[in-house]
C-alpha cells in the first residue's frame, strides 16, 4: 500500500491587534469588561499595591473634614498623590484627552488594577463598602475635571444615551433652570448643557434641590451629571464585586495570588525602613530620643524595658525592629539588650535565650532575612495580653489610662481631649498625628503610617535630619542583576561609581516593593493570564 503525505492547506489566521489607545480611550472609565491582558505575576502584585496606595489617599482625604471636590480637598489629594509617587494617576484626575504614551499606559494600569482589587475586596461586606466608597471618590474627582466636550466624548465611549437639550427645549423650561441652578449667572446658565433624565436616577440632586423637576423628570446640568453617571458606575462595581465573589474559591486555588489577595487590605505600602540610610543612632541617646522623637507605642516599650529590665517576645520584636530601623547597629543592639536584661539574669542565660533572636532580626542568623520594622497597620492588629507592652496604645489602652499616660508626659487637658477625640472614634493613626503636632508644636499635620516614619519626621522637624526627596515616577521593573543585589535589604557599599545616588533611589523603590511582596506572597516566574479569572 502506497502512502503519500498529504499537504495540509495552510490558512493564514489574521489576529486583530487592538491598540492600547483603542482599548483605553478615556481617562474616565466604568470598568465594565474584565481585562484580557497577559501579565507577569510581579506586575499583578505591583498593580495591586499601587491601586491600594491610590485608594488610601482618598481614604485619608475622607477623614480631613473637607468638602468633597472643594479646592482644599483637591489640594490635599494632589499633594498626597505627589508624595506617594502617583503623579501619573494625578494626570488622569486633571482632565485633558492626552494621547501621550505614558498616559495611555497609566490608563491600562488603572483599568487592570481596579479588577485586581475587586478580587481582594469582594470577600466581605465591610471590605466591599470601603472599596466602593473610595473608588467613587476617585471616579468623581476624575469626572469633575472633564470639560463639556470631554464629557460628551465620555458619554459616547461608554454608550450612554444621554443627549443634551436642544435650544428649543431649553427655552421651554428656562425659568426653572435659572431658579434651580445655584451659583451661576444667567449668562453662564445659557452656555451650560442640560440633560433630561428620570428623577429617580438623581435622588441626591433632588434631595439637595440642585436640579429642576417637571413631570417626573430632572433637568441636570453638565457639572452635576457626575451624580447620574456615578450611580451607574456604582452599579457596575457592585455587580462586579458580586460576580467576583461567586468565583473566589476557584481564584484562591491559585496559590500565586491567594495569599496576596487575602492580606492586601492590611498590607503596608509606604516607605521601607528595613535598612536605615541615615546616621547611626548611639544607644546612649535612646532615653532622650524616647521623650522627644518616639511615637507613644515605642516610648511605652522603652519605658517598660527600663523599668522592668525585661520585655516579652511581642514587645522585643516591635521595639527591636524599630531600633534597627532608626539606625541602631547590630553590635549596639546586642549591647543595649544585654545590659538591660542582665540586670535580672546572668549573661549566659541572655546569650542562650535572646542573642539569636536579635541576630535573626538583623538577617545574620537562620533564614538570613533582613526583617522589616512593624508598620502602624501591623501594630494596630496586634493583640497584646496582660503584661505585654506592645500594640497600639490608642487602641489597646482604656481611655482613663491613656489620658493619665499622656498627662504624665506633660500634655494639657485640652490637648489630651484633641487626641482622645480621634482615639475613641477608632482613628488611631490620626490620634498619633495629633499627638505629634502637640508634642512638636507643629502646625502641619503629618501623615503617620509607620513608627519609623514618625521618628524620621520628628528628626526633620527638630533639624537633625534633612527631608529625603522621593521621585514621582511609577515603579518600574529593574534588571535581575540589580534586583538580586538589593534582595533582603540594600547595602550602599554595593553601589559604586558616579551613578550611586540614582541607583540608591532605585533601590529604595525596589525595597518598598520587595517588602510588600514579602508580606503578601512569594514571587513566581510564570505569566498570569487574566482571561483565566472569571468575574
Amino acid at each position: 500500500m502506497d502512502f503519500h503525505l498529504k499537504k495540509r492547506q495552510r490558512s493564514d489566521i489574521k489576529l486583530e491587534v487592538v491598540s492600547l489607545e483603542t482599548k483605553y480611550p478615556h481617562n474616565v472609565m466604568l470598568y465594565k469588561y474584565p481585562p484580557t491582558d497577559d501579565i507577569h505575576i510581579e506586575e499583578f502584585e505591583e498593580l495591586a499595591l499601587e491601586r491600594l496606595r491610590l485608594l488610601r489617599v482618598f481614604d485619608r482625604a475622607a477623614t480631613k473634614a473637607l468638602r468633597m471636590l472643594s479646592d482644599d480637598w483637591k489640594a490635599y489629594v494632589n499633594a498626597e498623590l505627589t508624595r506617594e509617587g502617583l503623579r501619573n494617576y494625578l494626570r488622569l484626575c486633571t482632565g485633558g484627552d492626552s494621547k501621550h504614551e505614558s498616559d495611555i499606559q497609566t490608563r491600562r494600569r488603572d483599568y487592570i488594577s481596579h479588577f485586581i482589587l475587586r478580587l481582594a475586596y469582594c470577600r466581605s461586606e465591610d471590605l466591599s463598602r470601603w472599596f466602593i466608597a473610595r473608588e467613587m471618590d476617585y471616579f468623581k474627582y476624575k469626572f469633575s475635571a472633564l470639560s463639556g466636550p470631554e464629557i460628551k466624548q465620555f458619554l459616547d465611549v461608554v454608550n450612554f444615551s444621554f443627549q443634551p437639550l436642544t435650544e428649543a427645549q431649553k427655552d421651554q423650561v428656562k425659568d426653572g433652570l435659572y431658579e434651580s441652578t445655584a451659583g451661576q449667572s444667567v449668562a453662564k446658565i445659557e452656555l451650560l448643557d442640560f440633560y433630561k433624565v428620570p428623577f429617580t436616577q438623581v435622588l441626591d440632586l433632588v434631595r439637595s434641590r440642585r436640579c429642576y423637576l417637571k413631570a417626573g423628570f430632572a433637568y441636570v446640568n453638565t457639572h452635576d451629571l457626575v451624580s447620574l453617571v456615578g450611580t451607574k458606575h456604582m452599579d457596575e462595581i457592585e455587580q462586579g464585586l458580586a460576580a467576583a465573589k461567586v468565583f473566589i474559591d476557584d481564584i484562591e486555588s491559585d496559590e500565586r495570588i491567594s495569599r496576596m489577595l487575602k492580606a492586601l487590605h492590611n498590607s503596608y505600602v509606604g516607605k521601607d525602613y528595613t535598612v536605615c540610610k541615615d546616621a547611626a543612632v548611639p544607644i546612649e541617646s535612646l532615653d532622650q530620643l524616647s521623650k522627644t522623637s518616639y511615637p507613644l507605642c515605642m516610648r511605652m516599650c522603652h519605658e517598660h524595658l527600663r523599668a522592668n529590665h525585661h520585655i516579652k517576645h511581642g514587645g522585643r520584636m516591635q521595639y527591636g525592629l524599630f531600633l534597627k530601623g532608626i539606625g541602631v547597629t547590630l553590635e549596639d543592639s546586642l549591647r543595649f539588650w544585654r545590659e538591660e536584661f542582665t540586670k535580672k539574669m546572668d549573661a549566659d542565660k541572655f546569650a542562650r535565650s535572646y542573642e539569636y533572636n536579635i541576630n535573626h532580626n538583623y538577617g545574620k542568623k537562620g533564614s538570613m532575612v533582613n526583617y522589616t520594622p512593624y508598620s502602624c497597620l501591623k501594630i494596630i492588629k496586634e493583640m497584646a495580653a496582660p503584661g505585654d507592652c506592645h500594640g497600639c496604645p490608642y487602641k489597646a489602652m482604656d481611655p482613663v489610662s491613656l489620658k493619665t499616660k499622656m498627662s504624665s508626659y506633660g500634655l494639657s487637658p485640652s490637648a489630651i481631649d484633641e487626641v482622645m477625640r480621634y482615639a475613641t472614634s477608632g482613628h488611631y493613626q490620626l490620634a498619633c498625628s495629633k499627638y505629634f503636632m502637640i508634642t512638636h508644636n507643629s502646625t502641619t499635620e503629618p501623615t503617620i503610617n509607620h513608627p519609623n516614619g514618625y521618628f524620621e519626621e520628628s528628626q526633620i522637624v527638630m533639624g537633625n535630619r534633612q527631608k529625603r526627596v522621593t521621585g514621582s515616577q511609577p515603579q518600574q521593573h529593574q534588571p535581575n542583576k540589580l534586583r538580586s543585589a538589593i534582595k533582603g535589604g540594600a547595602d550602599r557599599s554595593m553601589m559604586m561609581g558616579n551613578d550611586d545616588d540614582e541607583l540608591w533611589r532605585i533601590a529604595e523603590t525596589q525595597e518598598r516593593t520587595l517588602q510588600s511582596q514579602q508580606e503578601l506572597s512569594q514571587a513566581f516566574d510564570d505569566d498570569l493570564d487574566l482571561t483565566e479569572i472569571q468575574y
